[in-house]
């Protein structure tokens, strides 16, 4: 896989599909705490055959090395991979905190955003007490039984068991130093005054059973966007491996002008 390196640090990423434009600007896939890009292979299979399409594994995750210390140098990053890329105008499509360094984008780059893709993502970070003192608790247990305990509730219940698993075991591959650091960029991230600045059109996709981030702190946020389409999808936190398909079909409704207002999709 390709690497750029960045003040030092090798970002691994991938940048796929036609370069001529014809398909529309291209997409940038950003995953989320404790992720990597490959959350994205089911959006990354189905675009790839029409547009360019591009994901990277953030610092400290997947096959990235380094770490951040702010959502806005993760942003940094993205901008600087982009022009290295030659890529100008794109559409960034962002899962949880992902959809944080994506809505920094936006702010700081408006000029370059045709559209903006939230999925399971919120403006202001706000737990609830059980995941304030599962955070807390972050200090007193093994790193591993602290990342297992917030995988698990990623999903929505139902989810099989063996891909939660899985997904346990990628997650705790990312270093206990990056994990905790990007928690605390997470904690103080805090746009929610400023979404009203976001005028380009915006697809929030959340996951109905999300009790990482609920969807009620989404729809918080929602109502200030000047121009956005809300969709609930029946999943959990995890809705780009959770619902791929359902989340492809929204993301290739939305990029193509095809969809608007507020959706329930079962």
């Amino acid at each position: 896989m390709p690497q750029l390196a960045v003040d030092g640090a090798g970002m691994t990423y991938d940048d796929e599909g036609p370069h001529d434009g014809d398909g529309g600007v291209p997409l940038v896939f950003i995953h989320g705490w404790t992720a990597d890009r490959h959350r994205w292979d089911h959006q990354m299979a189905h675009f790839a055959a029409k547009r360019r399409v591009v994901r990277l594994d953030l610092r400290g995750h997947g096959e990235s090395e380094g770490a951040a210390r702010t959502i806005e140098e993760l942003a940094g990053d993205v901008i600087a991979l982009l022009d290295h890329l030659e890529i100008d105008r794109f559409i960034p499509v962002g899962h949880s905190m992902g959809g944080m360094i994506a809505q920094t984008l936006a702010l700081a780059h408006p000029e370059r955003i045709e559209r903006l893709v939230l999925v399971n993502s919120i403006s202001r970070m706000t737990y609830s007490r059980g995941r304030g003192l599962l955070m807390a608790a972050s200090t007193l247990v093994p790193f591993k039984l602290f990342v297992a305990a917030n995988i698990q509730r990623a999903f929505a219940p139902g989810h099989p068991r063996e891909e939660v698993r899985e997904y346990i075991r990628a997650s705790s591959a990312t270093p206990r130093d990056v994990v905790m650091t990007y928690y605390a960029a997470m904690r103080s991230f805090d746009v929610l005054d400023r979404v009203g600045e976001i005028r380009m059109p915006t697809l929030l996709v959340h996951g109905y059973y999300d009790i990482q981030l609920p969807v009620s702190q989404m729809l918080r946020m929602a109502k200030d966007y000047p121009d956005a389409v809300v969709r609930i999808v029946d999943a959990g936190h995890e809705l780009p491996v959770e619902k791929p398909a359902e989340l492809t079909s929204a993301l290739d409704s939305f990029v193509s002008g095809q969809v608007g207002g507020v959706q329930l999709v079962r």
